[in-house]
């Protein structure tokens, strides 16, 4: 092989070596900044691209995705003079890369200091109770004055957050004193409504069982009435009912007697007895009349007379009654 081919073929190698060196594939979420002899030229996004060798120069390569700056705690004072320490965590991206590139010589320190100099500004209008508890207000106004700060430099200020803030020692230590005396009020205070609970509950149950017990008086006092009302009426019912017996049998025994009394009339009619047995059982009616209880006895004149006898032995019966 000769020198000349030799020579071609180093040409050649340096040719294609060159060629591949211009060839540049710009990833997802990236762009790259191109030079032209010291002059922009462009800025190139996703894809494939070719640049001319020895005047074209990629100058940054910027991420385009949202970025996270952690920055160190920074002394601030607040209104009423107290002196704490905060630090911030910001959240950015950039869009546009030309700008970010040529507006900033250093934009993560410029960011840094724009970031310190807005927080002693918001801080200084605020006092110490005020910062504890208004971290989200401060968030909103860091996000929006170093959103319009740093849109010339191609950056957007997505979110702002206060990590920690940090005050004095003194300070830390009369919060905690002022916690624990909270807490504590606030454990009495519970501790005074659960016993006033406690105690309406108690004083609603004494007085539920006394209207309870009120009310079971009540129904036993009813019952009890309603029982001595029934009582009385069923006696009434059964006293009733046995004068009502007692009378039916009284009539019945009055009818029976003159039934007998009728029957045996009857029967001495049919028998016609003679004189001589009705002058013996007027003697005999007699006999028994006088052996009664009465203190008055009416002969008549004419005792064989069975009429007058008879009349005798009606007074005499009737006098007997009236005694």
């Amino acid at each position: 092989m000769g020198g000349a081919q030799l020579a071609f073929i180093v040409f050649l190698i340096i040719i294609v070596m060159i060629v591949l060196s211009s060839i540049r594939v710009v990833r997802q979420a990236n762009a790259f900044i191109i030079e032209r002899l010291g002059t922009y030229s462009a800025t190139w996004r996703v894809g494939l691209h070719f640049k001319m060798p020895v005047f074209d120069k990629v100058v940054k390569r910027v991420s385009l995705k949202e970025q996270v700056a952690d920055f160190p705690p920074q002394p601030v004072i607040t209104k009423d003079n107290v002196t704490m320490r905060i630090d911030t965590v910001l959240f950015f991206q950039i869009t546009d890369p030309k700008l970010y590139t040529y507006g900033v010589e250093n934009p993560i320190a410029a960011i840094e200091n724009l970031t310190a100099t807005t927080l002693r500004n918001i801080i200084g209008e605020l006092e110490l109770d005020q910062t504890l508890t208004s971290r989200e207000i401060i968030n909103a106004k860091m996000r929006v004055t170093l959103d319009e700060a740093t849109d010339p430099w191609g950056i957007k200020v997505n979110r702002v957050e206060l990590k920690n803030i940090i005050p004095p020692a003194a300070i830390q230590e009369a919060m905690e004193k002022q916690m624990k005396a909270e807490r504590e009020r606030r454990e009495q205070i519970i501790r005074a409504e659960g016993e006033k609970k406690s105690a309406v509950l108690v004083s609603e149950g004494q007085k539920e069982a006394k209207i309870l017990k009120a009310e079971a008086d009540k129904q036993a006092a009813i019952l009890a009435a309603e029982a001595e009302k029934q009582a009385a009426i069923l006696a009434a019912e059964a006293e009733r009912e046995a004068r009502i017996k007692k009378a039916e049998g009284e009539a019945e025994a009055i009818v029976q007697v003159q039934k007998a009394t009728a029957e045996g009339i009857r029967m001495i009619n049919e028998a016609a007895p003679t004189d001589e047995v009705m002058r013996l059982k007027t003697l005999e009616a007699f006999a028994q009349a006088a052996d009664g209880q009465a203190t008055k006895l009416i002969v008549p004149s004419d005792i064989a007379n069975v009429a007058g006898f008879v009349s005798a032995v009606s007074e005499t019966v009737k006098t007997s009654k009236e005694n």
